[in-house]
This record gives structure tokens, C-alpha cells and sequence, in this order.
């Protein structure tokens, strides 16, 4: 079995350039949201430390997600979600699609608060 990365820098530099430029894109706006958060490596993928775990970003064949992590905040934001695919607590983008900056930066914003509020 092949091993896979083991590290932010090495998971991103595994990906295709136009995907590595998408996945920068996204990763730019959670960095601008949450200017003081940890990245880290976990469960296979990129993901945001504040006040525990915020947000996970991800790179697949047909899409990427925002993981939010957060069933109750996918719900409070439904509406804005409705033109995404989505899991219980993962919001899937097309590569075809604009990110939805504006969107996902609310988004770390109210997860940041969910987090903080835990403490």
C-alpha cells in the first residue's frame, strides 16, 4: 500500500497545479477568517485548530469540500447551502464553480464562535 502524505505541505504538493491554485483559494479565505488558527494534519487532510478542531478542506476527482464539522451550523445556514452538495457536516464545491468567499468566511466566522462558546 502506497503512503500517503503526512503533512500539509506534502498533501498540497500531491495535488494537480490547477487543483493546488482552487484548494489555495479556499485555504486563503479560512486563513482570512481565522487569522489565528493552527493548521494541522489530521484524518488525512488540511485542517483549522481553534478552540479545537474549526474546519477541514479536502481535494477529490469531481470536487473539494469545506468539512465544517458542524451539523447544527449546516442546518442554520441551509439556505445559503442549497446550491452545494453537502453531507451531514461537509459542504462540496465544484472545480467548475467560483468559491463562494463571502459564504465561507461567515461560515469559519460562526464556527470560530461555535468553538470558543464551547469553552
Amino acid at each position: 500500500m502506497a503512503k500517503g502524505p503526512e503533512s500539509v505541505e506534502e498533501y498540497l504538493a500531491a495535488l494537480p497545479v490547477t487543483v493546488q491554485e482552487i484548494v489555495g483559494e479556499l485555504r486563503a479565505v479560512i486563513r482570512s477568517a481565522a487569522p489565528d488558527s493552527k493548521e494541522i494534519f489530521r484524518y488525512r487532510i488540511p485542517i483549522f485548530v481553534h478552540h479545537g478542531h474549526l474546519v477541514g478542506y479536502a481535494a477529490y476527482q469531481d470536487h473539494y469540500s469545506l468539512h465544517l464539522m458542524s451539523p447544527e451550523l449546516m442546518r442554520r445556514f441551509e439556505d445559503d447551502l442549497s446550491a452545494y452538495g453537502r453531507t451531514t457536516a461537509t459542504i462540496h464545491f465544484s472545480y467548475d464553480d467560483p468559491l463562494p468567499k463571502d459564504l465561507i468566511y461567515r461560515l469559519v466566522k460562526a464556527r470560530m464562535a461555535e468553538n470558543e462558546a464551547r469553552e
